[in-house]
């Protein structure tokens, strides 16, 4: 229901797919994120209450005899479940996606069995998978891709920095507003920066579930002054551009973050944490700062790190830049998708 990294992944290879001559239907839960922001994408909405909903699988089954559908891809836990009974019950093939680096409990792996593949979003998830007993033949690693087009050296963030009223050096969070982004670990390393370097602001971008907790937690701390809760916003480019450093302070759960390298591409420097699949783009010292999930001392000291030798920090961004162009655009996400999808359709 909600609108984060794995939505924002789904309706981008939806869009990919139709611009380059791939039909696509896109069956969402009626009022999610996915439902109210498919633009430009045939959408189908379908009210799917649980796993075992038989109204939504029969929904789903006319669905994909009505629209001819030759695959289906399934990206999350309910819609999982009954669109691969769907399409198994019409001998279609099913990719599944999984997008997050929760260990799968052995009892919860069937649906996993049942595709004919699976997408992680990572080596981290893909280790999880396996973990789970999935064979490693149906397993595929594919990361999150950036659209290079929108992302890149030449984006501004000056526009933003005038709407907030930024002078100073300025680190930020862009995620969801929910415990697993360690958002409160930013909040703590965020006024130990603060007290070291007075004219550092913060931002903090994205809405979610955990909005007013966070925000009460500013006012705990004393820093209304100096965090800036932006909520919600779609210029998440320019958002980047803005920013001197871009901070992912996970501590429960990452894949192979769709914010890193997107801060990368723009040029951002980054700190992010050794959870799930950030050591893949976050090399410490290397492309960004490397620190401990739940640790806000050394995420403060990573910060400053970057913040007090803005030539280094630049050269690191720059080693990342180039690993993102080699490795996490679009064009190579997408390319290896559809290696996938041909490979089923023409089994």
């Amino acid at each position: 229901m909600g609108w984060g990294g794995q939505e924002v992944r789904i309706l981008t290879e939806a869009q990919w797919l139709l611009d380059h001559g791939w039909h696509v239907r896109l069956a969402a839960q009626p009022g999610s994120g996915l439902a109210t922001r498919a633009d430009g994408v045939d959408l189908h909405r379908v009210r799917m209450r649980s796993a075992w909903d038989p109204f939504a699988l029969a929904g789903l089954m006319r669905l994909m005899r009505r629209e001819q559908i030759a695959l289906v891809h399934t990206h999350s836990s309910t819609d999982s479940w009954l669109a691969t009974l769907a399409a198994r019950l019409m001998g279609l093939p099913v990719v599944r996606s999984r997008h997050v680096s929760i260990p799968i409990a052995r009892r919860r792996a069937l649906i996993y069995h049942l595709a004919d593949r699976i997408i992680a979003s990572g080596e981290a998830v893909a280790q999880v998978v396996r973990a789970a007993g999935i064979p490693a033949a149906k397993i595929v690693s594919i990361p999150a891709g950036v659209d290079m087009t929108r992302f890149h050296p030449g984006v501004s963030g000056k526009a933003l920095r005038d709407e907030l009223g930024l002078s100073g050096p300025v680190a930020g969070i862009v995620a969801m507003l929910r415990s697993s982004k360690g958002h409160g670990v930013f909040l703590d390393a965020a006024r130990e920066v603060w007290h070291a370097a007075p004219d550092t602001r913060f931002l903090i971008v994205g809405d979610g579930i955990g909005y007013e907790h966070i925000r009460g937690r500013i006012r705990e701390l004393g820093l209304e002054h100096v965090v800036i809760m932006t909520g919600f916003r779609r210029d998440i480019p320019e958002v980047m551009a803005a920013l001197d450093v871009l901070v992912l302070p996970s501590i429960k759960s990452e894949a192979t973050s769709q914010v890193i390298p997107q801060a990368l591409a723009v040029g951002t420097p980054v700190v992010g944490t050794a959870m799930g699949g950030i050591p893949e783009i976050v090399r410490d010292w290397e492309t960004g700062r490397l620190v401990p999930p739940g640790n806000p001392d050394a995420l403060a000291e990573a910060i400053l790190s970057l913040l007090r030798d803005p030539a280094r920090a630049r050269a690191m961004a720059q080693a990342g830049q180039a690993l993102v162009k080699a490795r996490y655009t679009i064009e190579t996400m997408m390319a290896r998708t559809i290696r996938v999808y041909e490979e089923l359709l023409h089994q």
